[in-house]
């Protein structure tokens, strides 16, 4: 699931965030296969460190990062779709809120429906995005074999290569190109984890590496750096230049595109929820399982509320910018949990094993990841971000390591709501 065509991340760190991408990914190959639990990082981070740890990520997780980023996604998708409607101009705000909303709903729905329902959805659309990405690089073979490559003679120029500079551009490249742990998340509903997590990764990763980067190529063949950065919908601009009369396919396309990201967003996010919920890290309805759909439904709609809200303020990209470096926290304590496991658990079957210096070298890069920006540009929102992930600790010994009695009555009042734990599974 790579989330967004229409994400651009910063040239400067294409290549770089590709290979950080590839050796993280082989992190959570081994993970996956030795803890074979949902939940991603959260199960790892619990199973490592403790449950504090755990509730911290799974709190941060839940209320800000998933539903954020499906946010995102589904704006996205809404700017793509009625981006044909305005020419020569961004599309109406409330327009494109509005149009997120719908998506976001719509998604929401077919995930607490059916699991297969979804699954296709996620299939049909990931083939359409694979069309497009196609066309799009393509068309930007046989513009450079025409030979404009002007805009790729100076791709750096006017970039920066400040200490923090560059942990931001790898912040936006690195979300861009998210999408690469999302299979640990749903572990538990895999047919044969020990095989199709491996092999989902291993080709998953390269192929979403090599045709983001690819496309990328393909924008600078018509689109200067100036252009790209003042467009609202990029591959729009692209096609508009390169394949009119038939520019049209570019939007449809891609607004496919968008919209499966947002669902396997759904579908993720949905699961984690469920898991932090089933380990008495949530509220106990987010761990409910529909008798009649087999869906984790009360947590895939707590998400999609949740969602909903962050359509609302004017922008939650920044929100996104600074909440990235508690992510990449998350990401380097993951990987350390690795390198921790081949001491202290050394009797664990191991399916994969990796050598550990990529584990260690996952570690360093993120400690540069999060520590580089702050360095560089201290910005009192960090502290803020910091700061709300520490709200959880209160909240961990209230409700999780006292477990106050209260919060039992009021659940125990809604027994009827109660629903089957039952799991169900697909292929992917």
């Amino acid at each position: 699931q790579g989330p967004t065509l229409g994400a651009v991340p910063d040239t400067s760190c294409l290549h770089n965030a590709c290979h950080y991408l590839c050796v993280g990914a082989l992190c959570y190959v081994e993970l996956g296969t030795m803890i074979t639990k949902s939940g991603g990082e959260y199960s790892y981070l619990t199973e490592g460190f403790g449950p504090v740890l755990g509730y911290l990520y799974s709190w941060t997780t839940i209320i800000v990062l998933k539903p954020s980023s499906f946010a995102i996604i589904a704006l996205s998708c809404a700017e793509y779709a009625s981006a044909p409607f305005y020419p020569g101009c961004t599309p109406d705000v409330v327009v494109t809120k509005c149009l997120a909303v719908a998506s976001l709903l719509l998604i929401s729905i077919v995930n607490c429906m059916s699991v297969k329902l979804a699954s296709y959805v996620q299939n049909i659309f990931t083939v359409a995005k694979l069309f497009i990405i196609l066309v799009i690089v393509v068309a930007g073979i046989v513009l450079l074999a025409q030979g404009n490559t002007k805009n790729l003679s100076n791709s750096f120029e006017g970039g920066t290569t400040s200490f923090g500079a560059i942990g931001l551009a790898f912040y936006n490249g690195l979300w861009a190109y998210d999408g690469w742990n999302q299979l640990n998340f749903i572990t538990e509903e895999l047919i044969d984890p020990y095989r199709n997590l491996p092999l989902a990764i291993i080709i998953g990763i390269p192929l979403v590496s090599v045709c983001y980067v690819l496309v990328n190529i393909a924008y600078f063949t018509v689109l200067t750096a100036t252009e790209l950065l003042q467009s609202p919908a990029v591959a729009v601009t692209f096609g508009d230049k390169v394949l009119h009369p038939v520019s049209w396919i570019v939007p449809l396309f891609v607004v496919f595109s968008t919209f499966g990201a947002a669902n396997g967003n759904c579908f993720t996010g949905g699961r984690l929820t469920n898991v932090a919920g089933r380990e008495g890290h949530m509220i106990k309805i987010l761990s409910y399982i529909s008798v009649k759909y087999y869906t984790p439904a009360p947590a895939i709609i707590f998400n999609g509320i949740l969602a909903i809200v962050y359509i609302i303020p004017a922008d939650i990209n920044t929100l996104i910018n600074y909440f990235s470096f508690a992510q990449w926290v998350f990401y380097g304590l993951t990987a350390l949990v690795l390198i921790v496991f081949r001491f202290t658990r050394k009797e664990m079957k191991r399916p994969v094993k990796i050598p550990i210096a990529i584990a260690v070298l996952v570690v360093v890069v993120s400690c540069y990841l999060v520590l580089a920006p702050i360095i560089d540009k201290p910005e009192v929102e960090y502290l803020y971000c910091t700061l709300f992930i520490l709200s959880g600790l209160p909240l961990y010994f209230l409700f999780v390591f006292h477990k106050f009695h209260w919060t039992r009555r009021i659940m125990s009042k809604h027994k009827h709501l109660t629903m089957s734990y039952r799991t169900s599974r697909f292929i992917v």
